[in-house]
C-alpha cells in the first residue's frame, strides 16, 4: 500500500515537473512546495533532493526529442571545416559550454548553502513573488532590444550574459527558464531565440546537476525498490507532459507577453505564504 501511495505521489510530481520545467515559474520551487504539501519522502534523507533533479531529466529528454532535427543538424555540421565556424555545430555547442561556466562555478560554491537554507515553501514563495515583479520589469525594459541574429549564431558575449543570469536559478523559486530568457533579452535575442537557447542550455545543466545529486546520495544502488519505481514513474510522467507543454509554450511566446506567468507567480506565492503560515505544509 505504501508503494502505491508513493507512486501516486510521484505521478502528481511528474505532472507538476512536466508542466513547469520550461515555463518561467520555477519547476524546482513548485516541486519543493508540492513535495511538502503531499508529504513526499523516502527512507534516505537525500532521496527527495535527488528525485527533484532526476525527474527533470524526463522533461529534458522531451527537448531532445522535439528538437532532434536541430540537434542532429549541429552534429552533422559539427566541424567548422565543413560549413565554416559561424554555422558549425562546434560553435553552437561551444556557446552552450560558455553559458554553462558561470552556473557551474557558482553552483558548486553555493549549492549546499541553497539546499540548507532556501529549499522551503515560505522562502520559495517570497522568491516567486519577487521574481514575478522582476519579470514584468525586465520584459518591459529588455524584451524588444533585439539584435539581428539566429539561434545558432549566439555570440560568446551573449552566451556569457545568459550564463550569468542563469546563476540566479541557484535560488529556488527564481526559475532557470525565466533567468535565462531574461538574460537572452538583455543580450539582444528575441523571445523565441532566448527560449530555445534556454532549452538547449538545460540539457548539460540538468544532466550535470542530476549526476551530482546521484553521487551525493551514494548512487542509485542505495535506493529501495519503491523509491526506484517512484523515480522511474516521475521521470516518465514528466517526459510525457513536457512533450505537450514545450510546443504550446513556444507558440504562446510568438504572439503574447510573459506577463501572465509573472502574475501567476505572484498569486501562487501569496497562496503558498498563506498556506505556510496556516501550517498546512508537512
Amino acid at each position: 500500500m505504501e508503494t502505491i501511495i508513493l507512486i501516486i505521489k510521484s505521478i502528481i510530481l511528474g505532472v507538476v515537473e512536466g508542466l513547469t520545467e520550461f515555463l518561467p515559474v520555477s519547476s524546482t520551487g513548485h516541486l519543493v512546495i508540492f513535495q511538502n504539501l503531499i508529504g513526499f519522502k523516502g527512507t534516505n534523507s537525500s532521496y527527495v533532493e535527488m528525485y527533484t533533479y532526476v525527474i527533470q531529466l524526463g522533461a529534458i529528454l522531451a527537448v531532445v526529442i522535439l528538437y532532434w532535427n536541430k540537434i542532429k543538424e549541429t552534429l552533422i555540421n559539427f566541424f567548422p571545416e565543413k560549413v565554416g565556424y559561424e554555422k558549425s555545430g562546434f560553435k553552437f555547442w561551444f556557446m552552450i559550454f560558455i553559458a554553462c561556466i558561470p552556473g557551474g562555478v557558482f553552483g558548486i560554491l553555493l549549492d549546499d548553502l541553497a539546499d540548507k537554507y532556501l529549499f522551503n515553501p515560505v522562502t520559495i514563495a517570497i522568491t516567486l513573488f519577487l521574481g514575478g515583479i522582476w519579470m514584468i520589469y525586465a520584459e518591459k525594459k529588455f524584451r524588444n532590444r533585439r539584435i539581428k541574429g539566429k539561434s545558432l549564431n549566439v555570440t560568446a558575449k551573449q552566451a556569457i550574459t545568459i550564463g550569468l543570469f542563469q546563476c540566479l536559478a541557484i535560488i529556488p523559486g527564481m526559475s532557470r527558464s525565466a533567468s535565462t530568457i531574461i538574460g537572452g533579452w538583455v543580450a539582444g535575442l528575441s523571445t523565441v531565440q532566448a527560449t530555445e537557447f534556454s532549452f538547449f542550455l538545460a540539457i548539460p545543466v540538468m544532466v550535470g546537476m542530476s549526476f551530482l545529486k546521484i553521487l551525493k546520495i551514494g548512487g542509485i544502488a542505495v535506493l529501495t525498490i519503491p523509491e526506484l519505481i517512484s523515480l522511474i514513474v516521475g521521470f516518465v510522467v514528466s517526459f510525457i507532459v513536457a512533450l505537450f507543454v514545450i510546443n504550446k509554450f513556444i507558440s504562446y511566446l510568438k504572439k503574447r507577453p510573459m506577463r501572465i506567468f509573472a502574475v501567476y507567480r505572484m498569486v501562487f506565492a501569496v497562496i503558498v505564504l498563506i498556506a505556510g503560515f496556516a501550517g498546512i505544509f508537512h
